[in-house]
């Protein structure tokens, strides 16, 4: 078993930190917040009260943390969590950062004789909570095959994406398919409510016809149509819109500097930045049929 540093302890963070305790893993953790210090503590995770000492002597350093500037703040500079690490250790990142800084974090790491993984995530809370992640990862195929019985311990799926910076890339192309069609879902069921079709029988032939996708089937918009979902728990603890509305926003400057045209992808990063604006950001992304329909959404409060 490995010795694991792993820094950021938010919604995601905390519970794969926690599964990698569970799998046997030394993991010592730290988050700048105290009170997630504590709870930490509480769930019989061992806290660092420093960066320095959550890294020292590990063999793999986990960030997941909530932009790339905190990603290169954490690892970069003389008193950067790379030049704490030893040789022949690896810094994994599973944030959602721009290609250019995980590129950046890649190139830095072989200055120091450390191997570099972009390992962003999908599955969301529940999956982070289950162990049931999926991995895009980038970086060399060997350096994978080295980290894979870490990243087992945290998910089920897990795909070399390719080379440096292109597991953001996959991590950014996948979340742009699930803005664009979690708002195009909740379009339907807000047209299905205004013509007298049932949400549950919308869902059923939809889901065996050409209107079947993963936001209409596994992770619908709709209360009470599948359980343990957000908007089955008032669209709590899940990926928030603002989250959402930042990946939607790294897609936009990738397209921007790859010359790609998303102009689907303009319009979602509009609506999820008006979505926030009028305070509801921390609301879980499906929660965006309530601005679709309505719903006590006043976008000129913002």
């Amino acid at each position: 078993m490995a010795k694991v540093g792993f820094l950021g302890l938010g919604r995601m963070g905390f519970p794969m930190a926690r599964n990698l305790a569970t799998a046997g893993h030394d993991v010592h953790v730290y988050d700048p917040s105290e009170e997630v210090g504590r709870k930490a503590a509480k769930a019989g995770l061992k806290t660092a009260s420093r960066v320095d000492v959550a890294v020292e002597g590990a063999d793999f350093v986990i960030t997941m943390v909530p932009t790339g500037r905190h990603v290169l703040e954490i690892f970069l500079g003389d008193d950067g969590v790379l030049a704490k690490m030893a040789k022949g250790s690896m810094a994994i990142d599973s944030s959602t950062i721009d290609t250019a800084d995980a590129r950046r974090l890649h190139a830095a790491g072989r200055e120091r004789g450390i191997a570099v993984l972009d390992a962003p995530v999908s599955g969301g809370v529940m999956g982070a909570e289950a162990g049931t992640l999926t991995f895009m990862v980038g970086g060399s195929a060997e350096d994978l095959e080295r980290a894979r019985p870490v990243l087992e311990a945290m998910g089920r799926r897990i795909f070399h994406a390719g080379e440096p910076g292109v597991g953001q890339a996959a991590k950014l192309c996948n979340n742009l398919l699930a803005g664009i069609s979690m708002i195009a879902v909740s379009e339907a069921f807000a047209l299905a409510r205004h013509l007298g079709l049932d949400a549950r029988k919308m869902q059923e032939i939809s889901a065996v016809s050409t209107g079947g996708c993963f936001s209409l089937t596994n992770y619908p918009p709709v209360p009470g149509l599948v359980p343990n979902v957000p908007s089955s728990r008032e669209y709590r603890n899940g990926f928030a819109s603002q989250l959402m509305l930042k990946d939607l926003k790294l897609a936009q400057q990738a397209a921007i500097q790859s010359g790609t045209a998303l102009p689907l992808g303009g319009l979602a990063a509009a609506l999820y930045g008006m979505f926030c604006q009028a305070g509801h950001s921390e609301l879980d992304y499906s929660a965006i049929i309530k601005l679709i329909e309505g719903d006590g959404v006043r976008t000129s409060d913002a």
